[in-house]
């Protein structure tokens, strides 16, 4: 599904050097302590019903991917990061983990929903976010929802990483041929809300001829 180019710039997550373990272990604490780790993923299942195939884009451990599938959809993951694939099959083996780079992103297989969360957007390497969005549309069936989430300022994103604004967000989407449906202010329904400030949840769609579905 996936093809690597041997020269591809890094992207800015794998600038920051976090391991998967690293990753794993934090979410793990939080969870711990009572924070709530799944609002992405009831998110979307708020948006279609299973068993909708889903592809957690830049999947990361499988957080949201893991928490789908129990919910019933059929999910598929994708990261680059190695080290962060391998926690998500050994949390859960009996799922479809693949490897690739979003921005190079190429198949024939289409989903009814693709997330990505945990700023991936932001994270993309430096140049390539109109191709990752492109590539991500085109992983969309007819009427599929792309929806991502994503900090707009240093106060929500890693230390280092830069803006991506929601007006080149938005003109990567509309080059990729998707309507926006609705944006939040994060992942809960109810904070919908214009303009975000900080971060923002955004559903675009790929509408196909006679389409009335609405998010």
């Amino acid at each position: 599904m996936t093809e690597q180019p041997a020269d591809r710039p890094n992207t800015r997550w794998e600038e920051l050097g976090t391991t998967g373990a690293d990753y794993a272990a934090r979410f793990s604490a939080l969870a711990e302590s009572g924070q709530d780790v799944h609002g992405e993923a009831r998110f979307c299942a708020g948006l279609l019903p299973p068993p909708a195939t889903v592809l957690d884009a830049g999947c990361g451990t499988g957080r949201v991917a893991i928490k789908l599938a129990e919910l019933g959809y059929r999910c598929t993951g994708i990261d680059l990061d190695p080290s962060m694939l391998a926690e998500a099959r050994r949390a859960a083996p009996e799922l479809e983990w693949l490897i690739g780079d979003l921005a190079s992103l190429a198949g024939r297989r289409r989903f009814d929903l693709v997330v990505a969360a945990g700023n991936v957007i932001p994270l993309l390497a430096p140049g390539t976010l109109t191709s990752a969005v492109v590539n991500l549309a085109e992983a969309l069936g007819p009427d599929g929802l792309l929806v991502t989430g994503f900090g707009l300022d240093a106060g929500h994103l890693p230390r280092g990483c830069p803006v991506t604004s929601l007006a080149d967000y938005d003109a990567a989407a509309e080059s990729a041929g998707l309507t926006l449906r609705n944006r939040y202010a994060g992942w809960r329904p109810d904070e919908q809300a214009g303009p975000v400030i900080g971060y923002a949840v955004s559903v675009h769609q790929r509408v196909g001829p006679g389409s009335d579905r609405r998010s």
